[in-house]
């Protein structure tokens, strides 16, 4: 049940390619709460994708934009800026590695598609802030989050390089978290979320396994893309205004567990 909490904020939601996706149910979540959306994702994703459907439902306008492109995120913003204003929130739910697609092992990268992992999954983030910084565009007390794994501090063997990313990315919030606070009280924070069947996620290599050892390792069990839009939108909402700069683990208890009981009987 809705209970306003965005009432009357305006945001950007990059990453929403299907019901699968998580920014799918983070824009579905946002507009219950009361806030009004623009829905953007790199033209490729817009043609494969079915988030028109999702703009129709929550009434957003839908914009085609290669994140990693300055030239794209300024007209991406100049659409924002004449229809909203100021920005209230951001999500940023953006990862693609081609040595994952193209089944590359860790120990044998393409590292030219190295390169397009980072700026993808990570850089992109900086990017979009650094464009919302230097043009003003974010109200006081706004907030950013990007979407990360825990990946990031352990290692999974079949992550590939998108483990790096996820550091990357998480750095990146820390960082910029710092001067998007000085400059007028806006949060930066990234989300480390459970393993998600979303349309990404599966195209690792061993998911389904991942999802099952996440379950069993988590004494409150995997969070799914619905809880995982819910925690986002206490993020956006005014009820954290002094949370920034954190990697925030919603998986469940997964993080802080060594070894579970029902893992060591499968053993």
């Amino acid at each position: 049940m809705a209970k306003g909490l965005l009432e009357g904020k305006k945001g950007i939601i990059f990453g929403a390619l299907d019901e699968l996706s998580i920014a799918w149910k983070i824009a579905e979540k946002a507009h219950e709460e009361g806030a009004s959306v623009l829905l953007t994702n790199a033209p490729v994703a817009l043609r494969m994708g079915k988030i028109n459907e999702l703009g129709e439902k929550i009434n957003a306008k839908i914009i085609a934009a290669d994140a990693t492109s300055m030239d794209d995120i300024n007209a991406l913003l100049d659409v924002a800026e004449a229809d909203f204003g100021k920005i209230d929130f951001v999500l940023h739910s953006i990862g693609m590695s081609p040595n994952v697609r193209k089944k590359r092992e860790y120990t044998n990268l393409n590292y030219d598609w190295l390169v397009k992992t980072y700026d993808v999954s990570a850089m992109s983030f900086h990017k979009v802030m650094q464009v919302l910084y230097q043009r003003d565009l974010m109200n006081e007390w706004g907030s950013i989050l990007g979407l990360s794994y825990i990946a990031a501090q352990r290692t999974f063997s079949e992550y590939n390089d998108m483990a790096e990313a996820k550091a990357l990315l998480e750095s990146i919030a820390r960082s910029f978290g710092y001067h998007f606070g000085k400059k007028n009280k806006v949060r930066v924070n990234t989300v480390s979320q459970s393993p998600t069947p979303t349309t990404a996620g599966t195209g690792v290599s061993g998911f389904d396994k991942m999802l099952t050892y996440g379950e069993k390792m988590s004494p409150l069990g995997n969070a799914s893309a619905d809880e995982c839009a819910d925690y986002c939108i206490t993020l956006f909402s005014d009820y954290t205004k002094k949370v920034t700069m954190q990697n925030l683990f919603h998986d469940g208890g997964f993080s802080s567990v060594g070894i579970s009981a029902d893992v060591l009987e499968d053993l």
